[in-house]
């Protein structure tokens, strides 16, 4: 295996971008509770020299420095000219995934890992899956279910017809934000069961709950029917002031699964039980991201979480506001082109 270190810079330097815990404090959330961030799995991985970060914020640029002695940029298209990167994370708000992508592949940056949603809107998603295509850019998307140990070990007990058929699936979590937590959340169950969202029923939680990350950005939660691949039908409950754990029940001819955090208990219908235990393996699945991410470039690896799945995950968001704004009635996927342009405003 070649030992040239891989040179790495993160555009966006704050909560999870930076392991930044004075933007985390705005956001009233702790990084030590984070599945990792992109400084750390950057830094962690032995073949990754973090050389470069940028964020307009001039208190996140010498917090970063300090942390990691790396050259910090008020620009990003100044790192991007000055630096000669192989490697960069987007951890900045959505609104600027796509130019950003856009602008790392024209750099000739070789893989790009980006923050979700992918991207405002459908159209801009569809530009960087394209521009990361013809490059031969690798485009991988945080969602971080997809490197998490457990989550894989689910999925492929699923397909081996543990549970049997497949009948129902549901997801639920407290705090609404269809894009910026049910990103996560719509990608996972497409991810454990393999099936794909053909058409969604919506009705959207306008309570009007502040959002975290500014004033500039409305992101409710709501209520979801979602008619999947092979007939299997899909629940999501996800109102802005919800008080429940999260959680994706899975159910089958055999059995259910049931997931909270990143344990799992399988009940099956003749009695029999599971348990497997949230692992303490001290390795994150940003961590287990970058490897994968640094195996492709090596040798061609696929990475489990690419453009495309970022942008059928949009895909089912954007159609819960369209299916919202028809009172509810079921929304055909793919959306119509004139939806491709609608914005989700998620920070």
């Amino acid at each position: 295996m070649s030992q040239t270190k891989l040179r790495a810079g993160i555009i966006g330097l704050g909560f999870i971008g930076g392991g930044d815990q004075v933007a985390g404090d705005r956001l009233g959330q702790k990084v030590a509770d984070l599945d990792g961030h992109h400084r750390s799995a950057l830094s962690n991985h032995l073949r990754v020299e973090l050389v470069a970060g940028s964020s307009q914020d001039a208190g996140r640029r010498e917090r970063f420095q300090q942390s990691t002695g790396a050259r910090t940029y008020a620009d990003w298209r100044q790192m991007l000219a000055a630096e000669n990167l192989d490697i960069v994370s987007i951890a900045s708000m959505t609104p600027n995934h796509a130019e950003q992508t856009i602008g790392c592949v024209k750099a000739g940056v070789r893989a790009i890992y980006c923050e979700k949603p992918i991207a405002a809107t459908l159209a801009e998603a569809e530009a960087m899956v394209t521009a990361c295509h013809r490059a031969g850019s690798l485009l991988v998307i945080n969602h971080n279910r997809r490197f998490n140990p457990t989550y894989r070990q689910l999925s492929e007990f699923i397909t081996d017809s543990q549970l049997g058929d497949l009948i129902t699936v549901s997801a639920r979590w407290a705090t609404g934000r269809l894009g910026n937590v049910g990103t996560h959340m719509i990608d996972a169950i497409r991810m454990l069961t393999r099936r794909e969202v053909r058409a969604v029923s919506a009705t959207l939680d306008m309570s009007a709950r502040p959002d975290c990350r500014g004033a500039e950005f409305r992101d409710p939660g709501g209520w979801a029917m979602l008619r999947m691949d092979g007939g299997l039908m899909g629940q999501i409950s996800a109102p802005d002031y919800a008080k429940d754990p999260a959680e994706i029940c899975i159910s089958g001819s055999l059995g259910r699964a049931v997931v909270q955090g990143n344990a799992v208990r399988i009940d099956f219908w003749d009695g029999r039980g599971e348990h497997w235990p949230t692992p303490d393996s001290g390795v994150t699945s940003m961590d287990v991201a970058v490897s994968e991410i640094v195996a492709a470039l090596d040798h061609g690896q696929p990475v489990r979480s690419t453009g495309e799945d970022g942008l059928r995950s949009l895909e089912v968001i954007i159609a819960c506001h369209v299916s919202h704004e028809r009172y509810a009635a079921w929304t055909e996927l793919p959306l119509e082109q004139t939806e491709r342009q609608r914005v989700l405003q998620a920070g």
